[in-house]
């Protein structure tokens, strides 16, 4: 067990996924701040009840910490951002640019996956997985993917953990004291698609329009026939990239 600042981690060699084993630590933890990482997930799980392909010297970690569920929203901002940026300091030059809702591109292409869930009490799970070394190579993927050695940046899986944990903590920092309006203007600063036709991909249907933005809560604000829905969870996808999908 080390820390990396207030946060206590445990990398383990193999569990069935990060988010269990931090599941399991709320039961019997009160305050604490928690990082379960791990060289192997065996069952790996991504949004919307998707596996995550967990390849080797990639990173998969889960956070547990007190946070109030309604806050949810915020938290799914502040941990994108938190891999935005630190992808951003390894190569100011690199195109990196945001997806919603907790989804970040590299060169277009889907770099990391996220799913927050709830812990024991007042805990908060926040689940994050990084293509570091390889990408899944499976047609199945809904959206083409990428790793960071694909993009020129050899990084290892624990550098990264500490300069996200860093950017993580200076963003719930600037939450805590100015409220979620800058944390939605840094994140829309850096969305792909926004004012852009785009596709959302829900449970029931395909909804068509133009990304206006997201509300308070993050759910995303899209123009159709002249009105503004609000889509509170869902795929997005770009039509004029003539992106195959297939599930």
């Amino acid at each position: 067990m080390e820390y990396i600042g207030e946060w206590m981690l445990h990398d383990m060699d193999e569990v069935t996924s990060t988010n269990d084993e931090v599941l399991k630590l709320t039961q019997n933890i009160i305050g604490e701040k928690v990082i379960i990482s791990a060289r192997n997930q065996t069952n790996g799980r991504g949004r919307r009840g998707r596996d995550w392909i967990s390849l080797e010297g990639n990173l998969f970690f889960s956070l547990g910490f007190e946070c109030d569920f309604k806050d949810l929203g915020a938290m799914v901002f502040i941990s994108s951002l938190g891999i935005w940026r630190t992808i951003q300091d390894l190569n100011p030059l690199l195109d990196v640019q945001l997806k919603w809702p907790n989804d970040v591109l590299v060169n277009g292409r889907k770099i990391c996956g996220m799913l927050l869930e709830k812990g024991e009490g007042h805990y908060l799970i926040v689940g994050i997985g990084v293509n570091i070394k390889a990408a899944p190579l499976l047609v199945s993927t809904i959206y083409p993917c990428t790793s960071l050695l694909d993009a020129g940046i050899d990084v290892d899986r624990k550098s990264f953990l500490r300069s996200f944990i860093g950017n993580f903590d200076n963003y719930v920092n600037m939450w805590k004291s100015q409220g979620f309006a800058p944390i939605r203007d840094e994140w829309l600063a850096h969305v792909k698609g926004l004012g852009q036709a785009i596709v959302v991909r829900t449970d029931n249907s395909d909804e068509e329009g133009i990304f206006k933005g997201v509300d308070d809560h993050g759910s995303l604000l899209m123009e159709t026939a002249g009105r503004i829905k609000k889509i509170y969870a869902g795929d997005v996808f770009y039509p004029q990239r003539n992106i195959v999908v297939n599930e």
